[in-house]
C-alpha cells in the first residue's frame, strides 16, 4: 500500500496531491541560484497563468548536543538586510546527490561538524503561493568535530557559529526575534518532538515524493 492510499484509507488530515494539465511552460528568468517559471495550465473550466520560482529545493541540519543545545549560525541575507540566526543548510544543487548526503555535507561545511546518528525532523513548502521550493530538515545527534575547515567565502566569510540551549530557540522564535523559517519550523518541530520522547521521528532516508525535482 502507498503512502497516499493509507493516508486516504485513514482518513488522515493531508494535503491533497493534484496534477492540473499543463498547457505551456516556459522559462522567463534565468538566474544564477534558481530560476522563473511561467506556466499556463487547465483549471476548473477554463486555464490559468502563473508565474513562480522555480527552485531546486534544500535542506537544513538541526544538530543537538548532549546538552540539547542548538548549533546556530548567524549569517548576513541582503533581500531581508538581517544577519540571521539560521541553520546548517543548503541548496540540492549537485546533480544526483541524495538529499541526506546534502545535509551532510552541509553540516561538514558550514559547523565542521558530523553527526553519528540522523532522522528526518520536517517536511515544508516554504512558499507554496509562488514558489515550488520544498526543504527537508534533519536531526542531526551524536556530534563529533570533522577536523577540518572549509574556506568560506561572500556572505559567509563572516558567519559566526553559536550553541543556543533549544528552549531558548524556542523562546526566541515565539518572541519573534529569529524568523527565519527554517529555524522556525525545526526548534517548534523538535521542542514538539523532545516532549514525546522524539517517538515521531522518520527515517532520515524516507521517501519524499512531494519533492519537486525528481531523483532527490
Amino acid at each position: 500500500m502507498s503512502g497516499a492510499e493509507e493516508v486516504e484509507r485513514n482518513g488522515w488530515l493531508a494535503d491533497e496531491p493534484f496534477e492540473p494539465e499543463i498547457l505551456e511552460s516556459e522559462l522567463a528568468f534565468k538566474g544564477r541560484v534558481w530560476d522563473v517559471r511561467n506556466e499556463r495550465f487547465r483549471y476548473g473550466d477554463g486555464d490559468l497563468t502563473r508565474h513562480f520560482l522555480d527552485h531546486p529545493g534544500a535542506v537544513a541540519v538541526l544538530a543537538l548536543d548532549e546538552d540539547d543545545r542548538v548549533c546556530l549560525i548567524q549569517q548576513y541575507r541582503h533581500p531581508v538586510r538581517l544577519r540571521e540566526w539560521e541553520l546548517p543548510a543548503g541548496l540540492l544543487d549537485v546533480d544526483g546527490e541524495p538529499a541526506l548526503v546534502a545535509a551532510q555535507r552541509e553540516l561538514a561545511e558550514e559547523a565542521d561538524l558530523e553527526a553519528r546518528d540522523w532522522a528526518l525532523l520536517a517536511d515544508f513548502a516554504n512558499s507554496p503561493g509562488g514558489s515550488n521550493e520544498a526543504i527537508r530538515i534533519y536531526l542531526a545527534r551524536g556530534l563529533v568535530p570533522t577536523g577540518t575547515t572549509f574556506d568560506r567565502t561572500a556572505e559567509e566569510a563572516d558567519m559566526l557559529l553559536r550553541w543556543a540551549p533549544l528552549d531558548e530557540l524556542v523562546d526566541a522564535v515565539r518572541a519573534g526575534r529569529v524568523q527565519n523559517a527554517i529555524a522556525v519550523v525545526a526548534a517548534l518541530a523538535a521542542w514538539f518532538e523532545r516532549g514525546r520522547g522524539w517517538s515521531g521521528l522518520r527515517s532520515a532516508d524516507s521517501p519524499w515524493p512531494r519533492h519537486p525535482k525528481p531523483g532527490h
